[in-house]
Protein backbone atom coordinates (compact mmCIF):
# COMPACT_ATOMS: atom_id res chain seq x y z
CA UNK A 1 0.00 0.00 0.00
CA UNK A 2 1.54 3.50 -0.49
CA UNK A 3 0.39 6.50 1.81
CA UNK A 4 -0.95 9.92 0.93
CA UNK A 5 0.45 13.14 1.85
CA UNK A 6 -0.30 13.49 5.68
CA UNK A 7 -0.24 10.40 6.44
CA UNK A 8 -3.61 8.77 5.52
CA UNK A 9 -2.73 5.12 4.34
CA UNK A 10 -4.96 3.68 0.75
CA UNK A 11 -5.60 -0.27 1.51
CA UNK A 12 -4.06 -2.43 -1.29
CA UNK A 13 -6.87 -2.06 -3.30
CA UNK A 14 -6.96 -6.46 -4.67
CA UNK A 15 -7.16 -7.05 -1.10
CA UNK A 16 -10.28 -4.82 0.29
CA UNK A 17 -7.46 -3.82 2.86
CA UNK A 18 -7.38 -7.11 4.16
CA UNK A 19 -4.14 -8.32 5.95
CA UNK A 20 -1.61 -9.85 3.24
CA UNK A 21 1.92 -10.81 3.81
CA UNK A 22 3.58 -8.55 1.03
CA UNK A 23 6.72 -9.88 -0.61
CA UNK A 24 8.41 -6.26 0.20
CA UNK A 25 7.18 -3.87 1.75
CA UNK A 26 8.57 -0.33 2.50
CA UNK A 27 7.46 1.53 5.47
CA UNK A 28 8.45 5.59 5.75
CA UNK A 29 11.34 6.10 3.37
CA UNK A 30 13.32 9.50 3.40
CA UNK A 31 15.89 9.99 1.08
CA UNK A 32 17.44 13.56 0.94
CA UNK A 33 20.49 14.47 -1.35
CA UNK A 34 21.72 18.05 -0.04
CA UNK A 35 18.43 20.48 0.07
CA UNK A 36 16.01 17.74 -2.24
CA UNK A 37 13.82 15.76 -0.86
CA UNK A 38 13.78 12.76 -3.03
CA UNK A 39 11.28 10.17 -1.21
CA UNK A 40 9.45 11.92 1.25
CA UNK A 41 7.66 9.54 4.17
CA UNK A 42 6.84 6.71 1.22
CA UNK A 43 5.50 3.40 2.08
CA UNK A 44 5.04 0.62 -0.86
CA UNK A 45 4.61 -2.76 -0.83
CA UNK A 46 3.88 -5.33 -3.38
CA UNK A 47 2.80 -8.92 -3.44
CA UNK A 48 4.12 -12.34 -4.89
CA UNK A 49 2.88 -12.99 -8.19
CA UNK A 50 1.71 -9.76 -8.92
CA UNK A 51 3.25 -6.94 -11.55
CA UNK A 52 2.99 -3.73 -10.15
CA UNK A 53 3.94 -0.34 -11.66
CA UNK A 54 5.11 2.18 -10.47
CA UNK A 55 4.70 5.66 -12.21
CA UNK A 56 5.31 9.49 -11.75
CA UNK A 57 7.09 12.31 -13.63
CA UNK A 58 11.02 12.57 -14.20
CA UNK A 59 12.05 13.36 -10.76
CA UNK A 60 9.30 12.15 -8.68
CA UNK A 61 11.39 9.88 -6.61
CA UNK A 62 10.52 5.96 -8.08
CA UNK A 63 13.86 5.41 -9.43
CA UNK A 64 14.95 6.60 -6.22
CA UNK A 65 13.02 4.58 -4.22
CA UNK A 66 13.84 1.68 -5.85
CA UNK A 67 17.44 2.31 -5.74
CA UNK A 68 17.09 1.64 -2.08
CA UNK A 69 15.72 -1.59 -2.15
CA UNK A 70 18.30 -3.06 -4.37
CA UNK A 71 21.09 -1.34 -2.08
CA UNK A 72 22.43 1.08 -4.24
CA UNK A 73 21.57 4.27 -2.24
CA UNK A 74 21.00 3.90 1.73
CA UNK A 75 17.55 5.43 3.34
CA UNK A 76 18.00 8.57 5.86
CA UNK A 77 14.92 7.14 7.29
CA UNK A 78 12.50 4.43 7.35
CA UNK A 79 12.46 0.78 7.24
CA UNK A 80 12.22 -2.61 4.70
CA UNK A 81 10.59 -6.14 4.78
CA UNK A 82 11.06 -8.96 2.61
CA UNK A 83 8.33 -11.62 3.57
CA UNK A 84 7.10 -10.27 6.42
CA UNK A 85 11.01 -10.13 8.08
CA UNK A 86 13.01 -6.68 8.71
CA UNK A 87 15.74 -6.52 6.37
CA UNK A 88 18.99 -3.84 6.06
CA UNK A 89 20.03 -3.49 2.85
CA UNK A 90 23.44 -1.69 2.57
CA UNK A 91 24.59 -2.91 -1.57
CA UNK A 92 23.35 -4.68 -4.18
CA UNK A 93 25.42 -7.47 -3.10
CA UNK A 94 23.07 -7.95 -0.41
CA UNK A 95 20.09 -7.39 -2.29
CA UNK A 96 21.05 -9.95 -4.65
CA UNK A 97 21.37 -12.39 -1.58
CA UNK A 98 17.94 -11.59 -0.41
CA UNK A 99 16.48 -12.42 -4.08
CA UNK A 100 16.17 -8.92 -5.40
CA UNK A 101 17.75 -8.21 -8.93
CA UNK A 102 17.41 -5.05 -10.90
CA UNK A 103 17.45 -4.31 -14.73
CA UNK A 104 18.43 -0.71 -14.92
CA UNK A 105 18.02 1.57 -18.13
CA UNK A 106 21.56 1.37 -19.07
CA UNK A 107 22.25 -2.44 -19.02
CA UNK A 108 25.15 -3.61 -16.81
CA UNK A 109 26.68 -6.64 -19.71
CA UNK A 110 30.09 -6.92 -21.31
CA UNK A 111 29.67 -7.04 -24.61
CA UNK A 112 32.80 -8.93 -25.64
CA UNK A 113 31.32 -11.90 -23.36
CA UNK A 114 29.08 -14.65 -24.26
CA UNK A 115 25.03 -15.04 -23.57
CA UNK A 116 26.07 -17.56 -20.34
CA UNK A 117 29.52 -15.97 -19.44
CA UNK A 118 27.47 -12.70 -18.63
CA UNK A 119 24.65 -14.54 -16.95
CA UNK A 120 27.01 -16.53 -14.62
CA UNK A 121 29.58 -14.05 -13.99
CA UNK A 122 30.75 -13.81 -10.40
CA UNK A 123 28.80 -17.27 -9.67
CA UNK A 124 31.01 -19.25 -12.32
CA UNK A 125 30.76 -22.83 -12.46
CA UNK A 126 33.96 -24.52 -11.83
CA UNK A 127 36.73 -24.86 -9.82
CA UNK A 128 39.36 -22.09 -8.85
CA UNK A 129 39.83 -19.45 -10.78
CA UNK A 130 38.41 -22.11 -14.06
CA UNK A 131 35.35 -21.74 -15.34
CA UNK A 132 33.56 -24.79 -16.70
CA UNK A 133 32.53 -22.88 -19.69
CA UNK A 134 30.46 -26.21 -21.15
CA UNK A 135 28.53 -26.53 -17.88
CA UNK A 136 27.84 -23.22 -17.41
CA UNK A 137 26.23 -23.16 -20.76
CA UNK A 138 23.41 -26.22 -20.62
CA UNK A 139 22.79 -24.04 -17.17
CA UNK A 140 21.71 -21.04 -19.50
CA UNK A 141 20.03 -23.01 -21.68
CA UNK A 142 17.86 -25.30 -19.32
CA UNK A 143 16.96 -21.85 -17.81
CA UNK A 144 16.65 -19.83 -20.52
CA UNK A 145 13.90 -22.78 -22.24
CA UNK A 146 12.82 -25.33 -19.65
CA UNK A 147 12.14 -23.01 -16.98
CA UNK A 148 11.18 -19.34 -18.33
CA UNK A 149 10.51 -20.58 -21.85
CA UNK A 150 13.10 -17.78 -23.19
CA UNK A 151 14.77 -18.13 -26.35
CA UNK A 152 18.63 -17.92 -25.87
CA UNK A 153 21.77 -18.44 -27.92
CA UNK A 154 24.13 -19.14 -24.57
CA UNK A 155 27.29 -19.32 -26.99
CA UNK A 156 26.41 -16.03 -28.67
CA UNK A 157 28.41 -13.06 -28.16
CA UNK A 158 26.53 -10.36 -26.70
CA UNK A 159 27.59 -7.28 -28.34
CA UNK A 160 25.85 -8.92 -31.69
CA UNK A 161 22.90 -9.25 -29.92
CA UNK A 162 19.86 -6.70 -30.51
CA UNK A 163 18.68 -4.43 -27.85
CA UNK A 164 15.93 -6.59 -27.12
CA UNK A 165 18.07 -9.87 -26.31
CA UNK A 166 20.54 -7.88 -24.38
CA UNK A 167 17.56 -7.00 -21.91
CA UNK A 168 16.75 -10.50 -21.47
CA UNK A 169 19.80 -11.42 -20.86
CA UNK A 170 20.20 -9.32 -17.93
CA UNK A 171 16.80 -10.69 -16.49
CA UNK A 172 18.91 -14.05 -17.33
CA UNK A 173 21.32 -13.14 -14.96
CA UNK A 174 18.74 -12.05 -11.91
CA UNK A 175 17.09 -15.46 -12.47
CA UNK A 176 20.26 -17.62 -12.51
CA UNK A 177 20.49 -16.02 -9.08
CA UNK A 178 16.94 -16.97 -8.20
CA UNK A 179 15.83 -13.15 -7.59
CA UNK A 180 12.12 -13.55 -6.54
CA UNK A 181 11.46 -9.82 -6.93
CA UNK A 182 12.36 -8.13 -10.26
CA UNK A 183 12.84 -4.30 -10.82
CA UNK A 184 12.91 -2.99 -14.20
CA UNK A 185 13.88 0.52 -14.39
CA UNK A 186 12.24 1.91 -17.67
CA UNK A 187 13.08 -1.39 -19.37
CA UNK A 188 10.64 -0.15 -22.94
CA UNK A 189 12.60 2.77 -23.56
CA UNK A 190 15.36 1.20 -26.11
CA UNK A 191 12.75 -1.58 -27.60
CA UNK A 192 10.73 -1.71 -30.64
CA UNK A 193 7.49 -2.22 -30.15
CA UNK A 194 7.45 -5.88 -31.00
CA UNK A 195 10.52 -6.26 -28.71
CA UNK A 196 8.31 -4.31 -26.01
CA UNK A 197 5.42 -7.08 -26.70
CA UNK A 198 7.77 -10.10 -26.25
CA UNK A 199 9.14 -8.26 -23.00
CA UNK A 200 5.28 -7.75 -21.53
CA UNK A 201 4.89 -11.77 -21.99
CA UNK A 202 8.11 -12.37 -20.26
CA UNK A 203 7.03 -10.58 -17.23
CA UNK A 204 3.40 -12.32 -16.89
CA UNK A 205 5.32 -15.54 -17.65
CA UNK A 206 7.41 -14.35 -14.79
CA UNK A 207 4.11 -13.39 -12.57
CA UNK A 208 2.73 -16.43 -12.78
CA UNK A 209 5.14 -18.57 -11.56
CA UNK A 210 5.00 -16.37 -8.58
CA UNK A 211 7.38 -14.19 -8.82
CA UNK A 212 7.07 -10.14 -7.79
CA UNK A 213 7.81 -7.39 -11.02
CA UNK A 214 8.13 -3.61 -9.82
CA UNK A 215 8.07 -1.99 -13.32
CA UNK A 216 9.10 1.67 -13.58
CA UNK A 217 7.42 3.51 -16.33
CA UNK A 218 6.41 7.08 -17.35
CA UNK A 219 4.35 5.20 -20.31
CA UNK A 220 0.65 5.12 -19.03
CA UNK A 221 -0.29 2.93 -21.78
CA UNK A 222 2.27 0.46 -20.73
CA UNK A 223 0.78 0.64 -17.29
CA UNK A 224 -2.40 -0.24 -18.51
CA UNK A 225 -1.18 -3.67 -20.88
CA UNK A 226 1.18 -5.12 -18.18
CA UNK A 227 0.57 -4.46 -14.88
CA UNK A 228 -2.10 -5.89 -11.96
CA UNK A 229 -1.73 -2.79 -9.70
CA UNK A 230 0.01 0.93 -10.07
CA UNK A 231 1.35 3.09 -7.88
CA UNK A 232 1.25 6.94 -7.97
CA UNK A 233 4.42 8.98 -6.95
CA UNK A 234 4.33 12.75 -7.29
CA UNK A 235 7.41 15.37 -5.76
CA UNK A 236 8.93 12.25 -3.84
CA UNK A 237 5.46 11.39 -2.19
CA UNK A 238 3.03 8.71 -2.84
CA UNK A 239 -0.45 9.55 -3.16
CA UNK A 240 -1.94 6.44 -4.67
CA UNK A 241 -2.34 2.38 -4.95
CA UNK A 242 -4.67 1.01 -7.19
CA UNK A 243 -5.85 -1.92 -8.54
CA UNK A 244 -5.04 -1.29 -13.25
CA UNK A 245 -8.40 -2.83 -14.26
CA UNK A 246 -10.01 -0.24 -11.65
CA UNK A 247 -7.77 3.14 -13.36
CA UNK A 248 -7.51 4.74 -16.57
CA UNK A 249 -4.55 6.81 -18.14
CA UNK A 250 -5.86 9.91 -17.44
CA UNK A 251 -7.11 9.33 -14.14
CA UNK A 252 -2.89 8.27 -13.45
CA UNK A 253 -1.65 11.10 -15.48
CA UNK A 254 -3.85 13.82 -13.00
CA UNK A 255 -3.01 11.71 -10.17
CA UNK A 256 1.01 12.21 -11.46
CA UNK A 257 0.79 15.83 -12.06
CA UNK A 258 -2.04 17.32 -9.66
CA UNK A 259 -4.45 18.27 -12.54
CA UNK A 260 -6.04 17.47 -15.53
CA UNK A 261 -4.33 16.19 -18.24
CA UNK A 262 -5.26 16.50 -22.15
CA UNK A 263 -3.55 13.39 -24.06
CA UNK A 264 -4.57 14.16 -27.64
CA UNK A 265 -2.43 16.87 -29.79
CA UNK A 266 -5.19 19.12 -31.32
CA UNK A 267 -3.93 19.61 -34.72
CA UNK A 268 -5.72 20.36 -38.12
CA UNK A 269 -4.74 18.11 -41.40
CA UNK A 270 -1.05 19.13 -42.87
CA UNK A 271 -1.26 20.99 -45.85
CA UNK A 272 2.41 20.49 -47.08
CA UNK A 273 3.90 22.97 -49.22
CA UNK A 274 7.57 23.95 -50.80
CA UNK A 275 10.34 21.38 -49.70
CA UNK A 276 12.66 23.53 -47.09
CA UNK A 277 15.01 21.23 -45.85
CA UNK A 278 15.88 19.11 -48.50
CA UNK A 279 18.76 15.76 -47.71
CA UNK A 280 20.21 13.93 -50.63
CA UNK A 281 22.82 10.69 -50.01
CA UNK A 282 24.21 12.01 -46.60
CA UNK A 283 27.15 9.71 -45.25
CA UNK A 284 28.29 10.89 -41.75
CA UNK A 285 31.16 8.99 -39.34
CA UNK A 286 30.68 8.12 -35.83
CA UNK A 287 33.40 9.81 -33.31
CA UNK A 288 34.70 6.51 -33.73
CA UNK A 289 34.89 6.84 -37.55
CA UNK A 290 32.87 4.41 -38.24
CA UNK A 291 29.40 5.19 -40.25
CA UNK A 292 26.71 6.22 -38.95
CA UNK A 293 24.87 7.42 -41.62
CA UNK A 294 24.08 5.81 -44.40
CA UNK A 295 23.34 7.64 -47.84
CA UNK A 296 20.01 9.26 -46.01
CA UNK A 297 17.86 10.99 -48.25
CA UNK A 298 15.07 12.88 -47.18
CA UNK A 299 13.27 15.74 -46.64
CA UNK A 300 10.75 18.08 -44.93
CA UNK A 301 8.15 20.54 -46.52
CA UNK A 302 6.71 23.90 -45.11
CA UNK A 303 3.29 22.94 -43.08
CA UNK A 304 4.36 19.75 -42.21
CA UNK A 305 5.48 17.81 -39.36
CA UNK A 306 8.04 15.22 -40.47
CA UNK A 307 8.65 12.33 -37.63
CA UNK A 308 12.04 10.03 -37.67
CA UNK A 309 11.31 6.84 -35.53
CA UNK A 310 13.81 3.96 -34.24
CA UNK A 311 15.34 2.61 -31.38
CA UNK A 312 17.97 5.09 -30.25
CA UNK A 313 21.46 4.56 -31.36
CA UNK A 314 20.70 4.00 -35.04
CA UNK A 315 22.34 7.08 -36.56
CA UNK A 316 19.71 9.79 -35.23
CA UNK A 317 22.85 11.88 -33.33
CA UNK A 318 24.93 11.92 -36.37
CA UNK A 319 22.25 12.88 -38.44
CA UNK A 320 21.21 15.95 -36.04
CA UNK A 321 24.52 17.37 -35.27
CA UNK A 322 25.54 17.40 -39.34
CA UNK A 323 21.70 19.31 -40.27
CA UNK A 324 22.54 21.73 -37.56
CA UNK A 325 26.38 22.38 -38.10
CA UNK A 326 27.62 20.27 -34.98
CA UNK A 327 29.34 17.30 -37.13
CA UNK A 328 30.98 17.73 -40.47
CA UNK A 329 29.22 15.48 -43.17
CA UNK A 330 31.51 12.82 -45.20
CA UNK A 331 29.78 13.38 -48.19
CA UNK A 332 26.26 14.11 -49.94
CA UNK A 333 24.36 17.78 -49.59
CA UNK A 334 22.02 19.48 -47.17
CA UNK A 335 19.91 22.12 -49.03
CA UNK A 336 18.02 24.71 -47.38
CA UNK A 337 15.37 26.46 -49.72
CA UNK A 338 17.82 25.15 -52.24
CA UNK A 339 20.66 26.59 -51.04
CA UNK A 340 23.58 24.26 -49.34
CA UNK A 341 23.96 24.74 -45.65
CA UNK A 342 26.41 21.83 -45.72
CA UNK A 343 29.53 22.66 -43.41
CA UNK A 344 28.61 25.85 -42.22
CA UNK A 345 28.66 26.58 -38.77
CA UNK A 346 25.93 26.25 -36.11
CA UNK A 347 25.52 29.52 -35.73
CA UNK A 348 25.29 30.14 -39.65
CA UNK A 349 22.80 27.08 -39.90
CA UNK A 350 20.38 29.19 -37.85
CA UNK A 351 21.35 32.51 -39.54
CA UNK A 352 20.22 30.64 -42.65
CA UNK A 353 16.55 30.16 -41.28
CA UNK A 354 17.14 26.44 -38.85
CA UNK A 355 15.94 26.31 -34.97
CA UNK A 356 17.58 23.53 -33.02
CA UNK A 357 15.65 22.14 -29.91
CA UNK A 358 18.31 19.74 -28.59
CA UNK A 359 18.33 16.17 -26.99
CA UNK A 360 20.62 17.12 -23.77
CA UNK A 361 19.42 20.79 -22.83
CA UNK A 362 21.51 20.87 -20.14
CA UNK A 363 24.85 20.89 -21.53
CA UNK A 364 24.21 21.68 -25.24
CA UNK A 365 20.61 23.80 -25.01
CA UNK A 366 21.32 26.14 -21.93
CA UNK A 367 24.42 27.56 -19.72
CA UNK A 368 22.64 26.21 -16.55
CA UNK A 369 24.83 28.50 -14.45
CA UNK A 370 23.88 31.75 -16.71
CA UNK A 371 21.02 33.88 -16.28
CA UNK A 372 17.90 32.96 -17.44
CA UNK A 373 17.58 36.05 -19.72
CA UNK A 374 21.11 35.57 -20.76
CA UNK A 375 19.94 31.89 -21.71
CA UNK A 376 16.76 33.72 -23.92
CA UNK A 377 18.97 36.35 -25.35
CA UNK A 378 21.63 33.82 -26.88
CA UNK A 379 21.48 34.09 -30.93
CA UNK A 380 19.21 37.43 -30.27
CA UNK A 381 22.19 39.33 -28.96
CA UNK A 382 23.54 40.25 -32.74
CA UNK A 383 20.51 41.60 -33.96
CA UNK A 384 21.63 45.07 -32.97
CA UNK A 385 18.02 45.44 -31.18
CA UNK A 386 19.85 45.04 -27.50
CA UNK A 387 22.48 47.84 -28.24
CA UNK A 388 26.00 48.24 -29.88
CA UNK A 389 29.00 46.39 -30.62
CA UNK A 390 29.57 45.14 -27.37
CA UNK A 391 27.63 47.55 -24.86
CA UNK A 392 24.23 45.49 -24.21
CA UNK A 393 21.32 47.21 -22.95
CA UNK A 394 20.13 45.25 -20.02
CA UNK A 395 17.19 46.56 -19.50
CA UNK A 396 15.86 46.08 -22.77
CA UNK A 397 17.04 42.24 -22.66
CA UNK A 398 15.41 42.00 -19.47
CA UNK A 399 11.87 42.95 -20.77
CA UNK A 400 12.85 40.78 -24.04
CA UNK A 401 13.27 37.67 -21.39
CA UNK A 402 10.28 38.46 -19.30
CA UNK A 403 7.87 38.94 -22.35
CA UNK A 404 8.95 35.21 -23.22
CA UNK A 405 9.06 33.84 -19.90
CA UNK A 406 5.17 35.06 -20.30
CA UNK A 407 4.84 33.59 -23.21
CA UNK A 408 5.95 30.38 -22.99
CA UNK A 409 4.85 29.98 -19.52
CA UNK A 410 7.82 29.27 -18.24
CA UNK A 411 6.83 28.95 -14.39
CA UNK A 412 8.95 30.13 -11.16
CA UNK A 413 11.46 32.02 -13.97
CA UNK A 414 12.77 35.23 -13.10
CA UNK A 415 15.90 37.31 -15.85
CA UNK A 416 18.00 37.07 -13.27
CA UNK A 417 17.87 33.77 -11.40
CA UNK A 418 20.21 30.91 -13.08
CA UNK A 419 18.37 28.71 -15.29
CA UNK A 420 19.33 25.62 -13.15
CA UNK A 421 17.00 26.75 -10.80
CA UNK A 422 13.93 25.89 -13.15
CA UNK A 423 12.80 21.86 -13.13
CA UNK A 424 13.55 20.34 -16.33
CA UNK A 425 10.71 20.56 -17.67
CA UNK A 426 10.57 24.81 -17.26
CA UNK A 427 14.21 24.62 -18.87
CA UNK A 428 12.93 22.67 -22.04
CA UNK A 429 10.52 25.81 -22.58
CA UNK A 430 13.28 28.47 -22.03
CA UNK A 431 15.08 26.79 -25.13
CA UNK A 432 11.74 26.02 -26.68
CA UNK A 433 11.37 30.21 -26.51
CA UNK A 434 14.69 31.03 -27.66
CA UNK A 435 14.88 29.15 -30.39
CA UNK A 436 10.85 29.58 -31.42
CA UNK A 437 11.43 33.20 -31.24
CA UNK A 438 13.22 33.53 -34.55
CA UNK A 439 11.99 33.93 -37.88
CA UNK A 440 12.45 30.30 -38.42
CA UNK A 441 11.50 28.39 -41.36
CA UNK A 442 12.94 24.67 -40.18
CA UNK A 443 12.82 23.52 -36.32
CA UNK A 444 14.70 20.33 -35.48
CA UNK A 445 13.50 19.29 -32.55
CA UNK A 446 15.66 16.14 -30.72
CA UNK A 447 13.62 14.30 -28.24
CA UNK A 448 11.74 17.34 -27.07
CA UNK A 449 10.04 15.80 -24.09
CA UNK A 450 12.65 13.76 -22.46
CA UNK A 451 13.15 14.17 -18.94
CA UNK A 452 9.90 16.59 -19.17
CA UNK A 453 6.52 16.45 -17.09
CA UNK A 454 3.42 15.75 -18.47
CA UNK A 455 2.08 18.80 -18.72
CA UNK A 456 4.62 20.74 -20.41
CA UNK A 457 4.52 18.00 -23.04
CA UNK A 458 1.27 19.17 -23.99
CA UNK A 459 2.85 22.81 -24.00
CA UNK A 460 5.73 22.21 -26.15
CA UNK A 461 3.45 19.51 -28.29
CA UNK A 462 1.02 22.57 -29.01
CA UNK A 463 4.06 24.80 -30.06
CA UNK A 464 5.26 22.93 -32.95
CA UNK A 465 2.27 22.37 -34.09
CA UNK A 466 1.80 25.90 -34.11
CA UNK A 467 4.88 26.55 -35.97
CA UNK A 468 3.67 23.94 -38.37
CA UNK A 469 0.66 25.73 -38.73
CA UNK A 470 2.08 29.35 -39.30
CA UNK A 471 4.22 27.92 -42.64
CA UNK A 472 7.66 26.25 -41.00
CA UNK A 473 8.90 23.02 -41.62
CA UNK A 474 9.54 20.81 -38.67
CA UNK A 475 12.10 17.74 -38.13
CA UNK A 476 10.80 15.49 -34.98
CA UNK A 477 13.16 12.69 -33.47
CA UNK A 478 12.06 11.10 -30.91
CA UNK A 479 12.28 7.36 -29.51
CA UNK A 480 8.86 7.87 -27.92
CA UNK A 481 6.32 6.31 -30.80
CA UNK A 482 3.52 7.82 -29.00
CA UNK A 483 5.00 11.71 -29.37
CA UNK A 484 5.94 10.32 -33.20
CA UNK A 485 2.37 8.93 -33.91
CA UNK A 486 0.70 12.00 -31.96
CA UNK A 487 2.81 14.85 -34.06
CA UNK A 488 3.61 13.61 -37.33
CA UNK A 489 1.90 14.30 -40.59
CA UNK A 490 5.05 11.82 -42.16
CA UNK A 491 6.88 9.18 -40.56
CA UNK A 492 10.80 7.93 -41.64
CA UNK A 493 11.98 5.04 -40.29
CA UNK A 494 15.88 4.79 -39.43
CA UNK A 495 17.25 1.73 -38.98
CA UNK A 496 21.43 1.24 -38.77
CA UNK A 497 21.77 4.87 -40.39
CA UNK A 498 19.47 3.85 -43.20
CA UNK A 499 16.43 5.05 -43.97
CA UNK A 500 14.21 1.31 -43.97
CA UNK A 501 10.86 3.39 -45.04
CA UNK A 502 8.31 6.55 -45.12
CA UNK A 503 4.67 5.99 -44.07
CA UNK A 504 1.89 9.00 -43.88
CA UNK A 505 1.04 9.35 -40.33
CA UNK A 506 -2.71 8.05 -40.97
CA UNK A 507 -1.82 5.31 -42.47
CA UNK A 508 0.92 4.16 -40.25
CA UNK A 509 0.30 1.92 -37.45
CA UNK A 510 2.64 0.59 -34.34
CA UNK A 511 3.30 -2.90 -35.88
CA UNK A 512 4.35 -1.04 -39.21
CA UNK A 513 6.67 1.08 -37.63
CA UNK A 514 7.93 -1.16 -35.66
CA UNK A 515 8.99 -3.51 -37.83
CA UNK A 516 11.03 -1.18 -39.90
CA UNK A 517 12.50 -0.05 -36.75
CA UNK A 518 13.57 -3.71 -36.33
CA UNK A 519 15.26 -3.60 -39.98
CA UNK A 520 12.38 -5.95 -41.50
CA UNK A 521 11.44 -4.15 -44.90
CA UNK A 522 7.87 -4.15 -46.03
CA UNK A 523 5.83 -6.35 -47.31
CA UNK A 524 7.26 -6.95 -51.47
CA UNK A 525 10.34 -4.52 -50.62
CA UNK A 526 13.72 -5.35 -50.29
CA UNK A 527 16.22 -3.31 -47.24
CA UNK A 528 20.10 -3.75 -47.31
CA UNK A 529 21.35 -2.59 -43.84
Amino acid sequence: MLSVPGGTVLPDAASGGDSVTDAVSMTRIVKQFGTLVANDHVDFSARSGEVHSLVGENGAGKTTLMNILYGVLTPDEGSIEIGGKPVRIDNPAVAISLGIGMVHQNFKLVPSLSVAENVVLGMEPGKGFVMDKRTAIKRVAALARERFGLEMDPTAAVQDLPVGLQQRVEILKMLYREAQLLILDEPTAVLTPQETEELFRTIRRLASQGKTVIFITHKLNEVMSVSDRVSVMRAGRAVATMNTAETTAVDLAEKMVGRSVLFRVEKKPAVPGEVLLDVRDLEVESNRGLPAVRSVSMNVRAREIVGLAGVQGNGQDELVEALVGLRRAKAGSILLNGESIKGLSPIKVREAGVAYIPADRTRVGLSVDSFIWENLLLGHHVEGVFGRGPLLDVNKANAFARDLIGRFDIRGAQPRAPARSLSGGNQQKVVLARELSYKMQVIIADQPSRGVDIGAIEFIHSQLVAMRDQGCGVFLISADLDEIFSLSDRIIVIFHGRIMGELLAKDATVSSVGRLMAGIAREGETQSV
